[in-house]
């Protein structure tokens, strides 16, 4: 799948490596039963969003639940219907931090805006989790502080930024810098790499 995303996209070949670690990143996460968070402003903010769609249901495959599953939760709970069930997708738990506007807005206003990801990446955060940066130009002070905050609690950080790559690319465990400086042609290089990521962790865990 990487080699059908460099044929489309060549100028991501020197991505390559960054990608890979990336990938490996996110399968371990949630083989070992871990989670992902996400945040970014802006573009940034609606890709995390895109992300959590690709993750939590289907995406290139319809991820049905196993008779194991649906037996299992119908012993637990006999009110529920296999016609119901049959119509639910398995999904890859991911959050959009950006999302949450209660807790969100409340700390803005109470605390400080810049911390306002990490205290969420604080509450919600756990060791071999992984928390997935966005910003094109690598100094988003808000998603910056998030990413130290996960390090700090064990958390596994993935920058995806511009070329340049910015702060973040000190910070970040990976940082994978797409070879571009204006916001908007990074971001339009940033949709196949998560679509490329979505669509491979999808394919480690889930049978056509």
């Amino acid at each position: 799948m990487l080699n059908l995303l460099l044929e489309r996209y060549p100028q991501l070949t020197e991505c390559a490596d960054t990608l890979s670690a990336a990938l490996t990143a996110l399968i371990d996460c949630y083989q070992k039963g871990g989670k992902l968070l996400l945040c970014g402003n802006g573009g940034s903010c609606a890709d995390c969003d895109h992300i959590v769609g690709e993750l939590m249901k289907g995406f290139l495959k319809k991820r049905p639940l196993s008779g194991e599953q649906k037996a299992e939760m119908m012993k637990n709970s006999p009110l529920l219907e296999k016609t119901l069930l049959n119509k639910l997708q398995n999904g890859l738990p991911a959050i959009a931090l950006p999302s949450i506007a209660g807790l969100n807005s409340a700390f803005c206003n109470d605390v400080d805006p810049e911390l306002v990801y990490a205290q969420s990446v604080m509450a919600m955060g756990n060791k071999g989790d992984v928390l997935f940066t966005i910003s094109t130009s690598g100094n988003a002070k808000n998603v910056i502080a998030a990413a130290k905050v996960a390090k700090g609690l064990g958390l596994t950080v993935i920058g995806l930024t511009g070329n340049d790559g910015g702060t973040l690319a000190g910070v970040a465990d990976i940082c994978i810098r797409v070879p571009e400086t204006e916001t908007y042609k990074a971001q339009e290089l940033h949709l196949p790499v998560y679509h490329y990521l979505c669509a491979t962790v999808e394919d480690a865990f889930f049978d056509k």
